[in-house]
């Protein structure tokens, strides 16, 4: 086997694993209000997270290509450069998760192919316009999350306000299956898509591909590793998610869904790489707000957020380590 094919198979074994370690922690985005509410038991909840998931992979390749062609010049991609970045986001995905805090996988891996690229051919292998375009939709898509969240709740509270408490929960503890599967679909469409754009710049990088068009073969693992990924749960991020920040009833749930599912398409259709815990979090402290201001746990919020600052220089750090160390091996 020749040493292009050996480091495409690293690459691809490498780009899965990330989409695995993805999947089951950014179930907390797509189950962990339905959950916290009662709405889903955690088997059923996980399980069609892991369904919607798949069926949202499947539903386009813009943010592939974003993230395939916007953020290294094509002639400085290199499977090391690759395989150190893949590696560091996903070191940053398990610290995360063993903490329980709910980072970024987006961010990780942007720092992360960021930091190797760096590495291996300094601050001239980067585009600078196409980086600064994502981190700019990056920044933007959570503030989105926290107006609409409050502005959607703003909006049932007005409508259901002289509801029976009783009955307004039982009507949107239904409804909160419908958004689960709304926000599992747009995660799975916008996640998935991040390693689908890994691998086919990995072949177009060395020469197998002449043009960046996502194989279906490619799409269906990713799909597929991030499907089983969400069925493996991430119970820790889920605890946080579901009632560290707003202690959630059926209706704040379904509106903290359904809003963080919209933007996460709109993102998507655009081919813009989003932040799906950062959307999600966001999303569910502007739904606090619209309640009360003091019901949001501000404490965690700060915890949270000050992991979205540090996430993309953290794992820029450790995949420039990782380059180097590759480079010494070799």
């Amino acid at each position: 086997m020749s040493s292009v094919w050996l480091w495409l198979i690293i690459v691809i074994v490498v780009a899965l694993l990330f989409d695995y370690i993805n999947g089951f922690h950014d179930t907390a985005n797509a189950i962990a209000t339905s959950v916290s509410t009662k709405a889903l038991s955690p088997q059923r909840a996980v399980l069609l997270a892991a369904l919607f998931n798949f069926v949202g992979a499947l539903s386009g390749t813009a943010v592939a290509s974003t993230i395939g062609k916007g953020i290294v010049a094509p002639q400085d991609i290199t499977q090391e450069v690759v395989v150190a970045g893949l590696l560091g986001a996903i070191i940053w995905n398990i610290i995360t998760w063993l903490s329980g805090i709910p980072s970024s996988s987006s961010h990780a891996l942007i720092g992360g192919l960021t930091g190797s690229a760096v590495a291996g051919f300094g601050f001239d292998s980067i585009i600078w316009q196409g980086l600064e375009k994502i981190i700019v939709v990056l920044l933007i898509s959570p503030v989105l999350g926290l107006v609409f969240g409050y502005l959607i709740m703003s909006l049932l509270f007005m409508i259901f306000g002289r509801c029976s408490p009783v009955k307004t929960n039982e009507i949107f503890r239904r409804l909160q299956v419908l958004s689960a599967c709304l926000m599992a679909f747009s995660h799975g469409s916008n996640d998935a898509q991040k390693s689908m754009g890994i691998i086919t710049m990995s072949f177009v990088s060395a020469g197998i591909l002449t043009e960046f068009k996502v194989p279906f073969w490619v799409i269906l693992l990713c799909a597929t590793a991030m499907a089983c990924g969400t069925a493996a749960g991430g119970w820790k991020i889920i605890k946080t998610m579901g009632g560290k920040i707003f202690k959630l009833e059926p209706i704040n749930g379904f509106a903290s869904d359904l809003n963080s599912s919209l933007v996460i398409l709109a993102a998507s259709h655009l081919g813009m790489p989003v932040s799906t815990t950062h959307v999600v979090s966001s999303s569910i402290m502007g739904v606090g707000t619209a309640k009360r201001v003091k019901a949001v746990r501000w404490g965690t919020a700060r915890s949270i957020v000050s992991a979205w600052v540090l996430t993309i220089p953290l794992s820029a750090v450790i995949s420039a380590l990782l380059y180097k160390i590759i480079d010494l091996l070799l």
